[in-house]
């Protein structure tokens, strides 16, 4: 490897690949050595635009280059277990998009091939990272805070088939296996294993296929609960929005915002080396790479989330 961590931004013309290669920019141990994507335009496009010398397209264009120590893949959620096994087998680090699946066996699958690998196995479970949700979870390390009750909205507007940019989306997105996978895991970082767990549904989109409203409540092992309604049929305002009901305090968490339960903020700017909460996510992708260990949001150590995903998709039929 070189003194860089080399990486690789697939589906770098998406929303969120552009999200990567903006955090990614201010990281000065990592060097995006080629993008790749599905519309070769776009993709050309986007690498002229962050100095990216390489655009491919496909994975395996980028698989098979030897300038690549590490892929992020911010891919459409169908491809996510596939692509992050193919890029474990070609011997190189990976950082996946959340969510790491949409079944439970694909999950399961997918961590099974990375236990039998020595390469670094991450998936981009941003609340953890989050500056807001950074300083509830070192207050909830120090003893200073216990989580009683989460209370989590999840709204956006999504009555066609589009991405966060407002462009067509060649996939669907879910409610369950995406929008609430960022929830149930950040639950349990902060409160415990998850040992109870229920879901229900609204009516089906009769066009998309999916439920547009979902209510889901959670137990952990503390006794903490947590109660995570979602929509796609919200007109605003849209985003994921965390009240944290604590022994100590209550907190109003907004992205990497946090708040008082009184709507006075709170300076979070001291709690990491930047307020963006994906960088974040893609420097500890570097650090555990170049330190050789387990990154946090690793395969590991987020597949409970999966395991109670795939208990609530049973319920809900």
């Amino acid at each position: 490897m070189s003194d860089r961590v080399r990486v690789a931004v697939v589906g770098a013309a998406g929303a969120f690949g552009m999200k990567h290669l903006d955090g990614l920019k201010n990281i000065e141990d990592a060097e995006v050595t080629v993008v790749s994507g599905t519309k070769p335009e776009a993709t050309r496009a986007v690498a002229e635009q962050y100095g990216v010398p390489h655009a491919v397209e496909g994975l395996d264009a980028v698989l098979e280059r030897d300038d690549v120590d590490a892929v992020i893949l911010a891919t459409p959620t169908g491809l996510h277990a596939s692509q992050t096994q193919a890029v474990l087998a070609a011997g190189k680090h990976v950082q996946v998009e959340i969510p790491l699946a949409d079944s439970l066996a694909d999950a399961e699958a997918t961590l099974a091939v990375a236990e039998a690998s020595d390469r670094i196995a991450m998936v981009g479970h941003t609340r953890r990272f989050n500056p807001s949700h950074q300083y509830v979870h070192g207050r909830i390390a120090a003893g200073e805070f216990a989580v009683q009750q989460m209370d989590v909205q999840t709204y956006f507007f999504r009555r066609t088939n589009t991405n966060a940019k407002g462009e067509p989306r060649s996939w669907t997105d879910h409610l369950l296996w995406h929008h609430a996978a960022h929830t149930v895991d950040l639950f349990a970082y902060q409160a415990g294993r998850i040992v109870q767990a229920n879901a229900i549904q609204g009516p089906i989109h009769p066009v998309l296929g999916i439920a547009m409203d979902m209510s889901v409540q959670l137990k952990s092992e503390t006794g903490a609960i947590c109660t995570l309604s979602l929509s796609f049929n919200n007109e605003g305002p849209f985003g994921t929005f965390f009240r944290y009901i604590g022994d100590t305090a209550t907190y109003l968490a907004r992205y990497d915002d946090l708040y008082t339960g009184k709507d006075e903020q709170i300076d979070v700017s001291h709690v990491a080396v930047s307020m963006n909460g994906i960088e974040l996510q893609d420097r500890e992708f570097v650090a555990a790479i170049r330190e050789g260990r387990e990154p946090n949001s690793s395969l590991r150590q987020v597949i409970d989330c999966y395991r109670v995903l795939g208990a609530l998709e049973e319920q809900l039929g």
